[in-house]
């Protein structure tokens, strides 16, 4: 697997490999479970380099492959079908939403550099999960992904194959409610301002602001709790009385034991019942973005719907939708939330659902590159033209000594004393303190109750385990395994899968080349048909599929396809028979594309002198009337910027991985990294 380049790392020569370990860690592992990655956490970087960034807006994981019959979604501008499954960049097409796992602050015994590369030496490459070709015949080079995370912008593409973008912070005439009778100068003094505020930054969390009404009438009741809500989102008011007078009291909603539930206000018949609008946000996932924002509005996180997931360490834009909260309240949020803009808000009768967009616009900027002029128009002329191989990027199966797809496998043969022992056995490398000290009181007492007192965050993998074998007792390991969340828990199945699918691909591409052979599966209406000779002649590597394994899935005739038995029967698994007597993990299967073509390809090779200067002109900056970036022709260093558009199910990283020709696993970099700085 030749073709791999080192990497360097433009404005850390003097940086100790523990300061660069940290934040690699920080941004690539989940803080609660270093077994499973969800993809909020778990954005494709190559090789990050230390610092913060100050931008214009200062400052989970897979989803369900259903088990019913292996639904195709039909690729009009790529040229053929992909069936729905999770991307790690830009979306999670299908399935339930993911129940985000509980964060703490910075962890324990990963700020050494010495550690770090220790666990590292016990994580995956590439190699170990069967992504081993590349289609093109360039030249590998060099280069530093998401170095900053304004290096790596997407656009979601939605269902009419438009590119999301915020660029209209108006509020529409129709969504303006009734105003506050009296302007907010007359209605707090200076102090009292100051004090809301504060407590709507959540700078006072748990406590309140009270404000007296001397002038005790209802009117001028009703004038300060319409004020406090209008002005200040996020906080909630009462009426209390003291000691004979009357006080209006604000409190932060989010601050109480339950959020509280909105008040119920007129909605127009004629308005629709969803207020769509464009969140740009930067550097937060889509989840931890929900959060906040229902916080803010006291509502529910299930109020709102998308179309996917986007990244954490990103700029991303993508549309949302949430029931009876109009346009002015969303738009008062961009006067108080950092790292995001809400914008373009129009009211729908309809939410939005996953799955329903087309795919994502990718900007991606790849700094310090050593490619030449040629080397670079060779490998870009050749992702246009070629395409990449469609494999499950790494972050599909985590980063440490126990990958995902090995408890997946370990479900699938009904071990549930393996799939304890993965999860929770003490495993080589650097963890979280308490995490570590967990796992040594499993392994000695195998009591899982002083083993969660280990924990100071109990909703991580390991934490819910634990309380469902507290619950249920050892005796009922599928009824305590089922206390983590569905969709987590199905990641571990899927991962099989992919893994599965990359080891098999990687043989397909071995054996056939580039060309359609006899034998190879093609979708025809969403039913996949094996290619006789004569019909192979006819059809493109474009139009082969090949299946994640499942009951109701064929497999290619020829003799790739029958290594699927041969594989599945070493792993003490039966084709013929992929229904489990615990129904949520029978897999159905499902077909993936061979290749994917990359849409609106273009590129450029920039010069630059400032490493901290952003490379890309956001949607923020635009509406700021920003000027866009100016590059310098004489600068020291050079980047690649690169645009594409590709559809769901994919992975940008396995796209930018056949330009580069790098092993993309946090081990490889890892590994380069630390023999460069010593």
């Amino acid at each position: 697997m030749g073709g791999f380049q080192g990497v360097t790392i433009s404005g850390v020569k003097h940086t100790c490999v523990g300061k660069l370990a940290y934040f690699i860690v920080r941004s690539l592992l989940n803080p609660c479970t270093s077994s499973l990655v969800p993809m909020a956490d778990a954005e494709p970087m190559l090789v990050p380099a230390p610092g913060g960034e100050k931008r214009a807006c200062p400052a989970l994981e897979e989803v369900d492959h259903s088990t019913k019959r292996p639904r195709v979604q039909k690729d009009e501008k790529n040229g053929g079908p992909s069936h729905k499954l999770p991307q790690d960049e830009g979306e999670e097409p299908e399935g339930e939403e993911t129940e985000p796992l509980e964060e703490d602050g910075e962890g324990e015994g990963l700020g050494s550099g010495e550690a770090f590369a220790e666990m590292m030496k016990h994580g995956l490459t590439e190699l170990d999960v069967g992504i081993l070709k590349f289609v093109s015949e360039h030249q590998g080079f060099s280069g530093i992904l998401k170095e900053r995370y304004s290096d790596f912008v997407v656009h979601e593409i939605n269902k009419e194959g438009k590119t999301v973008l915020l660029d209209d912070l108006s509020v529409p005439e129709e969504a303006e409610e009734a105003p506050v009778e009296q302007p907010e100068s007359q209605v707090f003094t200076e102090e009292q301002k100051q004090q809301l505020e504060q407590l709507q930054l959540f700078k006072n969390k748990e406590g309140d602001v009270s404000i007296e009404v001397a002038d005790d009438t209802k009117e001028k009741r009703t004038l300060v709790h319409k004020a406090v809500k209008t002005l200040y989102p996020g906080l909630e008011t009462k009426t209390e009385e003291r000691e004979g007078k009357k006080f209006i009291v604000a409190y932060h909603a989010a601050g109480q034991k339950a959020l509280a539930a909105p008040r119920k206000h007129s909605w127009p018949k004629s308005r629709g019942a969803f207020c769509h609008f464009v969140l740009y946000k930067e550097n937060r996932d889509t989840m931890e973005a929900i959060n906040v924002l229902s916080k803010f509005l006291r509502m529910r996180p299930n109020v709102f719907s998308y179309m996917g997931t986007k990244d954490k360490r990103a700029i991303t834009v993508q549309e949302i939708a949430v029931l009876k909260i109009t346009a002015e309240r969303l738009s008062h949020l961009n006067k108080c939330l950092n790292n995001f803009k809400l914008g373009n808000f129009c009211y729908k009768k309809h939410p939005l659902k996953l799955g329903e967009l087309q795919g994502n616009h990718f900007t991606v900027v790849i700094r310090n590159i050593t490619g030449t002029e040629e080397q670079v128009q060779q490998a870009m002329s050749s992702l246009r033209e070629t395409g990449f191989i469609n494999y499950y990027g790494m972050q599909r199966f985590g980063t440490t000594a126990v990958p995902t797809h090995q408890v997946g496998k370990a479900i699938l043969q009904d071990n549930w004393k393996e799939v304890i022992d993965l999860i929770l056995k003490p495993r080589p490398g650097a963890e979280k303190g308490y995490l570590v000290k967990c796992r040594e009181e499993w392994a000695q007492s195998q009591d899982p109750e002083a083993a969660l007192q280990k924990l100071p965050v109990k909703r991580c993998v390991e934490g819910q385990l634990l309380r469902g074998l507290s619950m249920y007792g050892k005796k009922n390991i599928i009824t305590a395994f089922a206390m983590i969340p569905r969709n987590n828990r199905l990641m571990y199945i899927h991962s099989y899968q992919s893994f599965m699918w990359n080891t098999m691909v990687s043989r397909r591409i071995e054996a056939f080349g580039l060309k359609a052979v006899e034998g190879d599966l093609v979708l025809r209406g969403g039913t996949a048909f094996v290619l006789s000779a004569a019909e192979a002649e006819t059809h493109s590597i474009q139009d082969v599929v090949m299946p994640l394994p499942g009951f109701d899935v064929i497999y290619p005739t020829h003799h790739v396809g029958k290594g699927y038995r041969e594989m599945l029967s070493a792993d003490n698994l039966d084709i013929d028979n992929m229904r489990h007597r615990v129904r949520d993990y029978s897999l159905a299967g499902a077909y993936r594309r061979i290749l994917i073509k990359p849409s609106d390809v273009s590129w450029e090779v920039i010069n630059y002198e400032d490493p901290r200067v952003s490379l890309v002109h956001t949607d923020v900056e635009k509406l700021e009337d920003q000027p866009p970036p100016v590059f310098n022709k004489e600068g020291k260093y050079r980047a690649l910027r690169m645009e594409f558009s590709l559809p769901p199910s994919t992975y940008a990283t396995m796209a930018i991985r056949e330009v580069l020709k790098m092993d993309t696993s946090i081990k490889n970099q890892t590994q380069l990294n630390t023999t460069w700085l010593n």
